[in-house]
């Protein structure tokens, strides 16, 4: 997992100890960089969690226009999900692109600390990665592991 935030206050590896790599750049030009070195793949996850326009709205509008990666998604509210489509919209982006995104961002598992947040994203990464839909075992009149995956 990459860390990455323009201010070097919150990016250090002493926030995020389990990170394999934490970069200081603006997230929009990390991204591109990436992309430009061919090390973006149909396994990247891009997830946005910062709230701030200024952060959210350049590497968004980025990640929906590569269409390599595995999933796109972005924390917030229901209004600021609504007021960061506007952005997007306002920035060029497509209706076809806007629907690659994932916001509110994670799975309704009910979670109320930043753990089970982090386990709510990812479970929802792991069911988009493999095209499940997140339903309840129990619920489901299938195989529990199909041979695709």
């Amino acid at each position: 997992m990459t860390v990455c935030d323009a201010r070097p206050l919150f990016a250090t590896p002493d926030r995020f100890p389990s990170a394999a790599e934490v970069v200081v750049d603006w997230p929009h030009r990390y991204l591109q960089r990436e992309a430009d070195t061919g090390k973006l793949d149909s396994r990247t996850v891009v997830c946005v969690l910062t709230h701030d326009p200024k952060f959210d709205v350049p590497v968004l509008y980025r990640a929906l226009r590569l269409p390599q990666l595995a999933y796109v998604g972005a924390m917030g509210s229901r209004q600021t999900h609504f007021n960061r489509l506007e952005r997007l919209r306002e920035a060029g982006l497509t209706d076809t692109e806007l629907s690659r995104l994932s916001s509110p961002v994670g799975l309704d598992l009910g979670g109320r600390t930043p753990e089970e947040t982090a386990v709510s994203i990812a479970a929802e990464i792991i069911a988009a990665r493999s095209g499940s839909s997140g339903a309840r075992l129990r619920d489901l009149d299938q195989p529990i592991h199909s041979s695709g995956r």
